[in-house]
């Protein structure tokens, strides 16, 4: 069976490991999501990822990050831009997610980037989730 959008997978992955208080979580690999994990990193919103080897594609293991007395880093991601309605922003119509608080991922013609590298690069691109 297909998988039509990996990208909805991971973050489902990532959302669910995050309910249940998992240390870590793996997923199929790929660039993009190696890409996104990296952006989640730099933001703060996880602590660190890896890439395992194996005789197929590889498995990308995120390390999810807790607060104090295991609070939450990451309480909601949302999947904006899907196969069946893509959407793309200018670079005015990027904005903050919760006044800063949570942070929005775009594909841009420079890589993935955050919704402040974007504001700082002065690019726009196809959102792909927001993450508070």
């Amino acid at each position: 069976m297909s998988m039509t959008d990996p990208i909805a997978d991971m973050l489902t992955r990532i959302r669910n490991a995050n309910m249940v208080g998992k240390e870590s979580v793996n997923i199929p690999s790929s660039r993009i999501k190696i890409d996104i994990a990296e952006v989640f990193k730099r933001e703060g919103f996880i602590c660190d990822f890896k890439k395992i080897s194996d005789e197929k594609q590889g498995v990308l293991r995120v390390y999810l990050k807790y607060g104090p007395l295991k609070r939450k880093v990451i309480n909601s991601i949302k999947r904006e831009s899907r196969p069946g309605k893509r959407v793309y922003k200018k670079v005015e119509d990027v904005a903050s997610v919760l006044s800063g608080i949570g942070m929005a991922v775009y594909s841009t013609s420079n890589g993935i980037l955050s919704n402040r590298e974007c504001r700082e690069k002065n690019i726009g691109g196809e959102l792909i989730c927001t993450v508070w």
